[in-house]
């Protein structure tokens, strides 16, 4: 058993002065946690990816579409759609589940 904390990943991302970091891998999936800063930077995936919001709240821009997103909200995005995070706050992270064996 593995039991990752948000607070512990959290931390893990400022030791590392980083806005994402691979915190589990197997095949079929990684888990991550991305906190960008100020602008999302994010360009389309390889493989599909799951958001599941810890804190904060904003907009995802997703193929053109744009909803709001808020804690505990799960985002599904396909492999090879352009999407990123908008109008995020300060205090915005997200847990990051990628699906299928890395490219």
């Amino acid at each position: 058993m593995l039991r990752l904390t948000i607070l512990e990943s959290l931390s893990r991302l400022d030791r590392d002065n980083a806005d994402f970091a691979r915190l589990l891998e197997k095949d079929g999936f990684d888990l991550s946690l991305y906190r960008p800063v100020g602008t999302d930077p994010q360009t389309p995936h390889a493989r599909d990816e799951i958001y599941v919001v810890s804190a904060g709240s904003g907009d995802i821009v997703c193929a053109g579409e744009r909803s709001k997103f808020g804690p505990g909200d799960a985002i599904f995005v396909a492999a090879g759609e352009p999407h990123r995070f908008e109008n995020f706050t300060s205090d915005f992270s997200t847990w990051v589940i990628f699906i299928g064996k890395r490219p």
